[in-house]
């Protein structure tokens, strides 16, 4: 995609449940999918690694082998993967307190602050975090 400007970031689950299971995505976010006004949405670079660490430890079934699906997965044609800049690194260990130690999350905010998105996101942590939009419902 790339041509339209990006307004939201996926969240890691939010992205496996638009491919895997979108019946666990909220209507208004599932309806999202499908208006182009919308698309694209953001993906952290950190994403592909959260889930290949989760399916390594048996925490999450996939549809296919971990690295056959994150080949399909970030080519959805309503993903643009962003890319992790030394800046988003940065901004990731230093997020406005108060903000728990899951490095994932961490640079997942960092993406959305630093892009100005607004995250899709079912955790109710990130949700309440102050310093970052948030949308689910």
């Amino acid at each position: 995609m790339g041509s339209l400007p990006v307004k939201y970031l996926l969240d890691t689950h939010a992205w496996i449940w638009a491919l895997e299971a979108p019946e666990k995505l909220p209507d208004p976010i599932r309806a999202m999918l499908l208006e182009p006004d919308h698309l694209p949405f953001g993906l952290a670079a950190i994403s592909p690694w959260e889930v290949a660490k989760k399916a390594s430890k048996g925490l999450l079934q996939l549809s296919m082998p971990v690295r056959q699906w994150v080949a399909h997965a970030t080519q959805a044609p309503f993903i643009e993967l962003l890319p992790l800049s030394v800046d988003i690194a940065l901004e990731s260990a230093h997020l406005p307190a108060p903000f728990h130690k899951d490095p994932a999350d961490q640079m997942i905010v960092a993406t959305a602050r630093m892009h100005s998105l607004v995250l899709i996101s079912a955790d109710q942590r990130l949700r309440d975090y102050p310093h970052v939009q948030t949308k689910w419902k």
